[in-house]
């Protein structure tokens, strides 16, 4: 596409333009990018002479959203732990075919993630790379994320080996040294988890961080793993910093909160997987009454959608849900939602751009990056009315609607279509990684995964007996 080529100017004609500075919109309004920068927001632009010109009315442009936290690594494996539980998930990666990857298949569910990433109008990921049992598995992850035209974080993780072990190693370092270079487009940081045993042994893990001056993620407050014990120890050691993101956070107690909320810390909702797996309710409603700063993320495509369009309805959906709940238990009715369309978007845009600590992300203003995201589909009766543009990003819109995607300045889809990546070679790639997996495993132990047991159900007992209406006469046609 000879329109999109390098270092060319583009102008988005005409959207409603959502800057995510407030709650501000503008209407009929021209974005024009230079180079890898938003040179310009505002009606009627002058564009550059040569200029390629996009129409974006009726459209919404935003800010391109980030992710915080999904486990790239295994999107090739997309859908099979549907019906898994938490403890599923930990016996099938952990202890069991998580040791079965090669470096292959991690580039294989990274390569996957990447794509389906952009084409979501998810412009940056954190990939949350717990796979990473050898160098050769590091490398090929981040070979992968080179390889897509998206930004990204690699979040270095081994669950196969204690943090204090793989952090220490000398080619962890290597790694790092080698092959994150601070361009902008791959960042870093530390993935593990603290379990709360009272020696602290994660404390070697947080101090290499501390050394190389990148920021920690890790699951907190997840039921039964992670809770407000490794909070205390992390705080007690003086290891909660700003850059630190809590994953989840969904079942800590209010002295946890005030902690992160204390130390400038960040939470990472992840609604589909708090309200499916397990790890306590999605936290926002808590979050909230301490003003700790909160991004959204998805988790794996294992079991969940690869998108935030999902992951901003979940979340008002899960929040309001509570809000009713708990105030017909006071036999209360809410006249006002408390969680509103917008913040779930400022969410799911600028606070995953604090999150990460990059404050040229996340706003749609002269000088920032040019990670953008037009939201329109001229096919679809979904696309009009355009009333609350908020409401219609939360709650109508999704990656089908996504019509192109800008990536530092890189148009990277256009007209709902993937642009420069070579789809059918990703196809390829994951489907190896799974016939390999199904070889390694065995068909039955194949099967058996992805279709655990069912538990057995009880029929209450009833006084009053349980009736088959359609065996009784008197309920016939």
């Amino acid at each position: 596409m000879n329109d999109f080529e390098a270092g060319r100017p583009l102008v988005l004609r005409g959207g409603t333009v959502l800057p995510m500075d407030g709650r501000r919109v503008l209407p009929r309004t021209d974005v024009l990018v230079t180079g890898d920068t938003i040179a310009a927001v505002g009606p009627g632009l002058e564009a550059p002479e040569g200029a390629t010109e996009i129409d974006a009315t009726g459209g919404i442009v935003m800010p391109g959203m980030i992710d915080t936290h999904r486990h790239m690594w295994q999107t090739a494996l997309r859908g099979y732990g549907a019906d898994w539980t938490l403890t599923q998930y930990f016996v099938w990666f952990y202890l069991e075919h998580g040791k079965l990857f090669r470096p292959e298949d991690v580039h294989a569910g990274n390569t996957l993630a990447a794509i389906e990433a952009i084409d979501a109008g998810v412009t940056t990921v954190v990939d949350w790379s717990h796979g990473l049992r050898t160098p050769d598995h590091a490398d090929a992850a981040a070979d992968a994320l080179r390889s897509v035209p998206g930004r990204y974080v690699l979040a270095y993780g081994n669950i196969q080996q204690p943090p204090a072990e793989w952090a220490t190693a000398p080619e962890f370092r290597d790694f790092v040294r080698r092959r994150i270079t601070g361009d902008g487009m791959l960042g870093f940081q530390m993935a593990f988890d603290v379990l709360g045993d009272p020696s602290f042994p994660e404390q070697p893990a947080f101090e290499v961080a501390r050394d190389l001056g990148v920021a920690v993620t890790t699951h907190a407050g997840v039921w039964g793993a992670t809770g407000d014990d490794g909070i205390r120890l992390m705080y007690e050691h003086g290891f909660m910093t700003p850059g630190t993101v809590y994953v989840h956070a969904a079942s800590l107690s209010a002295d946890s909160y005030h902690r992160i909320a204390a130390t400038g810390g960040s939470i990472s909702v992840s609604t589909e997987s708090e309200q499916s797996a397990g790890q306590g309710y999605p936290p926002t409603w808590a979050v909230r009454a301490h003003g700790i700063p909160v991004s959204l993320s998805m988790d794996t495509s294992v079991w969940w959608s690869g998108d935030l369009f999902s992951a901003m309805r979940a979340t008002l959906g899960a929040d309001r849900s509570r809000e009713h709940l708990e105030a017909h238990a006071k036999s209360e009715t809410v006249t006002h939602c408390a969680l509103r369309a917008d913040q779930v978007v400022d969410w799911a845009t600028r606070g995953g751009a604090a999150a990460i600590g990059r404050d040229d992300l996340g706003t749609v203003a002269p000088g920032r990056k040019a990670d953008l995201v037009l939201i329109k589909n001229d096919a679809s009766p979904v696309s009009f009315p355009l009333l609350n543009p908020f409401g219609h990003v939360a709650f109508q819109a999704q990656r089908g609607d996504v019509h192109t995607v800008l990536v530092n300045g890189r148009v990277v889809k256009h007209e709902h279509r993937l642009v420069g990546i070579d789809l059918a070679a990703a196809r390829a790639e994951a489907e190896r990684t799974v016939e390999y997996l199904k070889g390694e495993m065995g068909e039955e132990a194949w099967e058996k995964g992805m279709n655990p047991d069912i538990p057995s159900t009880k029929v209450l007992d009833n006084p009053y007996t349980y009736t088959d209406y359609r065996s009784d006469s008197t309920h016939r046609l």
